[in-house]
């Protein structure tokens, strides 16, 4: 059951809220509790620590919605807050997200939106919850985990096992989000980490998609490789889906004017794959090297605005299966030569 605390001076609300919801209440998936100002909710929450989600007012009597959204972050901290208002301006919606709002619903309340709104951040304190307590189960594992399982992680024969490399054949795909660096100089960081969240989650569907894996994020940017037969295909597949719905996205997403785009870099050929990094630290990336993977990101640094650029050579192989273009020869770093470079279209 979801416990959900509503703060509001307007008694009516309570009613109104009992009975859209009465079915969800009557099946124990919700339990409401109300309250009539900031101050009321702060005694509220005292009394009932396990509420996951609040709906708030602003204009409140003793202490308003935004004074007791600054103070839950450290009442509440897993707990994720709902302004629920008459006062939409963009003066108002700014300062509630500013303070650690995690959505906003304006009045006169339309339910379905509340509805989905609250689904939504049940959803996210629940993922939150989840992440916490692996954390936890991660940082009391050597108190579960047999004696002779922790000597061989720390043996020298695992160091060996795990330092092991292969030459592979496969597809490097780096993608970035263009401008989005210049979102992170004027937004709050709470928003600027929920945009890049929300479009890595897009691009990382549309990899899976294809068979492709995410290698590691850098900043705004993925590298996801793809192995296997068809890989280069593959992965322009994905590129090109990945693409269409990032552009697809508008604004609904946050609460900025910022417009998603992608710039896309493309190489495929034979590189080193293994697990990179520290032994001794016991923190190793499993991931790919060569000049495969420093060709694609230096294609992607070519690419303008969604555009998808590949190597003449890449673009041999698929020219009979994806609609191309010719952008020319271009000077690339740490490149001795010019390189003949093509934009996948379709």
């Amino acid at each position: 059951m979801t416990k959900i605390l509503v703060a509001d001076d307007e008694t009516d609300l309570e009613l109104l809220i009992k009975q859209k919801f009465r079915q969800k209440i009557r099946e124990q998936q919700y339990d409401f509790v109300f309250a009539l100002n900031g101050n009321d909710a702060i005694e509220k929450l005292a009394a009932h620590p396990d509420i996951d989600v609040i709906l708030s007012d602003i204009n409140m009597p003793e202490m308003d919605g935004l004074t007791l959204l600054s103070k839950l972050a450290d009442l509440a901290p897993l707990s994720r807050t709902v302004m629920v208002s008459a006062y939409g301006d963009m003066d108002n919606i700014r300062s509630a997200m500013n303070k650690g709002a995690f959505d906003f619903v304006t009045k006169p309340v339309n339910f379905e939106d509340l509805e989905l709104t609250i689904e939504k951040t049940i959803k996210h304190v629940s993922q939150l919850k989840e992440t916490l307590k692996a954390i936890k189960e991660n940082n009391i594992l050597k108190m579960y985990v047999d004696e002779n399982v922790l000597k061989f992680m720390g043996s020298r024969e695992y160091e060996d096992s795990i330092m092991q490399n292969e030459t592979i054949d496969a597809t490097v795909v780096f993608i970035d989000i263009c401008g989005f660096t210049a979102i992170t100089e004027v937004e709050p960081a709470n928003t600027v980490v929920q945009m890049l969240n929300e479009y890595f989650d897009v691009i990382v569907k549309g990899i899976i998609a294809q068979n492709g894996h995410v290698d590691k994020f850098i900043g705004d940017a993925v590298m996801a490789v793809f192995r296997g037969k068809h890989h280069l295909d593959r992965a322009i597949d994905a590129s090109l889906a990945v693409r269409d719905h990032i552009t697809q996205l508008s604004t609904q997403l946050t609460k900025t004017n910022f417009k998603p785009a992608l710039s896309i870099g493309i190489a495929s050929g034979e590189l080193i794959s293994g697990n990179i990094g520290s032994a001794n630290l016991r923190r190793l990336d499993y991931t790919v090297i060569g000049d495969v993977a420093n060709t694609a990101s230096r294609l992607q640094s070519a690419a303008g605005s969604n555009q998808i650029v590949i190597s003449e050579n890449a673009y041999l192989q698929i020219k009979d299966s994806f609609s191309c273009k010719k952008i020319g020869e271009v000077n690339l770093k740490n490149k001795q030569l010019p390189m003949t470079i093509y934009e996948v279209i379709d």
